[in-house]
């Protein structure tokens, strides 16, 4: 499986690359119809300490595009954030894959 990584405004980090690699193929080894996965690293300024470090992840699979999206106050915490909620999208993308 393919994953790209893209930053916009954040110096390139391979202890970022990691922890967001080994997190997606956590999924893929449970989802193993996922193809490809696009990750964006965003910087944003904001008002809010909690907020202001996007992740945002992008999953090709069968059917539309699975996408997922978070602003934490670490990277760390907007990678997790944004798997998490990818596992959600991708449970019910099996259930309906199921049910035919």
């Amino acid at each position: 499986m393919n994953i790209n990584f893209e930053y916009d405004g954040v110096t390139a980090s391979k202890r970022l690359e990691a922890l967001a690699e080994k997190k997606i193929n956590k999924l893929v080894d449970k989802y193993d119809f996922i193809v490809r996965a696009d990750v964006f690293f965003k910087k944003e300024n904001t008002s809010s300490p909690e907020t202001g470090m996007i992740c945002n992840i992008r999953l090709s699979a069968p059917g539309p595009r699975l996408f997922a999206d978070a602003s934490k106050s670490s990277f760390e915490a907007s990678i997790t954030e944004s798997t998490d909620e990818l596992e959600r999208q991708l449970r019910k993308r099996k259930d309906k894959m199921k049910s035919y």
